[in-house]
């Protein structure tokens, strides 16, 4: 048997050992193993001294070496500790308090906390599995179809895999050496706007069948208000804005009589009139934070020290060197007449290595062993001593040179060219800044004691979540801090929060920890696997037998991509979105630059094409998460018929991102510069 007929034979095999039950990680790392050993034989040596065993070595040392990883550990134990604090209940209650008018009010809700909570755990399983637990049983007691019920759980909760931060995104962009950063980036509008897409599927659907959803008793929609409150309201005003505000400035009427024996003081007043502001302070801030942003700060130009690109990328502090799609994290393996270069020199003044004779590879005419396959060695960009992203302060944040690229560190160090704020900017800030002013009127209008008490649970519950989730990526999209210095920020965060609401015990603790160590070497040991696999699927010369064949086919641009996403959508039936990301999606890699497709915009297509893999049986993880927490009632293929659509939706969305392509490149490109 010939070595591409032995490589085809080896992607075969792994499809069918997994869908056999194997572990992943280890299925990889013996067929790799095995078949590497038949590509290394040499019959005049030991089978000791086989080189697979180097090739082992090596690769196991450079996937544990790769810093995109860190962040994993970091993002899975905030999730946890979260979904271990049981923080979603208020959450939810107040949530669909504040939407009881909306028709579906209970999927509404159930759809708006799976992507809020998604986006701060980035955790599937967890999700699916709390939001069952909350939401399954209100939602058939009220009398929804189970359809309804079980899809908007299973396709809500699989957004958190797709929406910033997400462990998908940090793999991928491990796999083919890509940013982490400007994925973040790329993938923010797209998992908003899928999320946008269920949700009018949703009250689509409930508004053409109201029986699939019918509408709660009115004791369900009520809120109970609080005697102090009633006080207030009956004193001053029904409108409960001006009724505190006149409270606070004269609040005689207020503690006198009925309001002494209440316990009502007038520290009381001026919290209640800060949560009625919330609101007001919130659009102020949004509005503000971006004429900021556009209008100021991305109008300075600094010229004193030259801007890096990985300044703001994954945390990796590399001098300038950026790998090639489809190199990075050592799943593939590298050019061989490519070799280790000299990084560029860095005008920041960090040390560097001298680069050592002898590691440069001469040109090969044929296949070749990995390099490195002589013993260890140090991997790239490990050489020398970094300053990290963000140690210059001021000098982190992408400062924008137009829509043209980063200067590269170590370059050149010429003025940056500021670029002018488009008219169409004032326009559309001002005609935001009218909608935003007639909403907040509209609401304080209808502002009564009923809707401060939603108001107030709301703070309570969702403000702490958010300004956590906030800052987890503001610091991150905005260059202050690493994808890792920022998974620390959000997995501290979590413990506050948790400690904060009384939830977190030391069993939790354990709990969270321990899952988070489980997780976590799950990752490693499958990229330490399909490092091995991909390096001698390239050896035996599968990677040029599959680029051949569809080079021969002479397709354009477009029917490539349709091809590539087809077969991912294909293969997401029968495998997880893991094995898709470090087994098959490599093999693609190399031939985006021949299309001329943008890497970015393909990644994030696969990010949302892969929610089919958690919706799509027979292997549809979400749906035996949630048949575990449902009733004994609700069948495996009630919840799969729930699924079907958000399958047609998740195909919806892709057409959409290809035709406008701005949905995906638009917000990396602004903020850190671009084509």
């Amino acid at each position: 048997m010939s070595n591409a007929a032995l490589g085809l034979t080896m992607l075969a095999l792994i499809v069918v050992v997994i869908m056999l039950g194997f572990p992943t990680a280890f299925t990889l790392m013996g067929l790799g193993i095995m078949f590497g050993y038949v590509a290394f034989y040499d019959p005049a040596v030991h089978f000791w001294d086989n080189k697979v065993f180097e090739l082992m070595v090596q690769r196991a040392f450079g996937a544990m070496n790769n810093d995109t990883l860190l962040s994993i550990p970091l993002f899975v134990l905030m999730g946890y500790v979260m979904e271990r604090g049981a923080l979603v209940d208020k959450m939810f209650y107040s949530v669909q308090l504040a939407f009881r008018s909306v028709p579906g009010s209970l999927a509404v809700t159930t759809l708006i906390i799976c992507t809020f909570w998604g986006i701060a755990s980035g955790l599937v399983g967890a999700v699916v599995v709390l939001m069952g637990v909350i939401a399954m049983r209100p939602m058939l007691n009220a009398g929804y179809d189970t359809r309804l019920a079980a899809g908007v759980i299973t396709a809500g909760g699989t957004l958190g895999i797709l929406i910033p931060p997400s462990v998908m995104i940090i793999v991928y962009a491990a796999v083919a050496g890509q940013s982490v950063v400007k994925l973040y980036a790329a993938a923010m509008f797209p998992g908003f706007f899928l999320s946008l897409l269920y949700l009018i599927y949703i009250i689509g659907w409930v508004t053409l069948n109201p029986r699939v959803a019918p509408k709660l008793p009115p004791e369900q929609m009520q809120v109970p208000i609080p005697d102090w409150l009633a006080h207030v309201s009956g004193q001053y005003s029904r409108r409960l804005l001006p009724a505190f505000a006149a409270a606070v400035a004269a609040p005689a009427r207020a503690l006198g009589g009925a309001g002494r024996e209440l316990g009502l003081t007038w520290t009381r007043l001026l919290r209640g009139l800060g949560t009625a502001l919330v609101p007001l302070a919130l659009a102020l801030v949004t509005l503000g934070t971006v004429w900021w942003y556009v209008v100021i700060y991305s109008q300075r130009v600094d010229t004193s020290v030259p801007i890096s690109a990985e300044a703001v990328d994954n945390g990796m502090a590399s001098s300038g060197v950026q790998e090639p799609p489809g190199t990075g994290g050592g799943v593939q393996e590298p050019p061989a007449q490519a070799g280790l270069r000299e990084p560029p020199a860095d005008t920041a003044g960090a040390l560097k290595e001298p680069p050592a004779e002898g590691l440069k590879e001469p040109p090969s005419e044929g296949l070749k062993e990995p390099p490195g396959a002589g013993g260890l060695r140090e991997p790239p960009g490990a050489g020398g001593v970094q300053e990290p992203p963000g140690a210059r302060g001021a000098a982190a944040p992408a400062a924008r040179t137009g829509d043209g690229p980063l200067e590269s560190l170590g370059g050149p160090s010429k003025a940056a060219e500021q670029a002018a704020v488009p008219p169409s900017f004032y326009i559309g800030f001002g005609i935001t800044c009218a909608i935003a002013a007639l909403l907040l009127v509209w609401y304080y209008w209808r502002f009564d004691a009923e809707q401060f008490e939603i108001l107030r649970m709301l703070t309570s519950s969702v403000m702490p979540l958010a300004v956590l989730t906030f800052v987890v990526l503001a610091v991150i999209l905005f260059g202050i801090t690493t994808a890792t210095e920022s998974a620390a920020v959000g997995a501290a965060g979590a413990f506050l929060m948790a400690w904060h609401a009384g939830t977190l015990t030391w069993q939790r603790i354990k709990e969270a920890v321990f899952l988070t160590a489980k997780t976590t070497s799950m990752v490693c040991w499958l990229f330490v696997g399909s490092a091995i696999f991909s390096a001698v699927f390239a050896l035996l010369g599968g990677q040029r037998l599959v680029e051949e064949w569809v080079l021969a086919m002479n397709l354009t641009p477009i029917q490539f991509l349709l091809v590539s996403q087809a077969i991912i959508f294909v293969l997401g039936w029968p495998l997880e979105w893991t094995e898709i990301i470090v087994i098959f999606v490599p093999i693609f890699l190399p031939l985006l630059q021949h299309f001329q497709i943008d890497p970015m915009l393909w990644g994030v297509l696969v990010f949302v094409n892969l929610q089919a893999a958690f919706l799509s049986p027979p292997v549809a993880m979400s749906a035996f998460y949630l048949k575990g927490v449902s009733p004994s009632h609700v069948t495996i293929n009630q919840i799969f018929a729930g699924m079907m659509p958000y399958m047609l939706i998740v195909i919806v969305c892709m057409v959409l991102m290809y035709i406008w392509p701005s949905l995906t490149l638009w917000l990396p490109n602004y903020l850190y510069g671009g084509g």
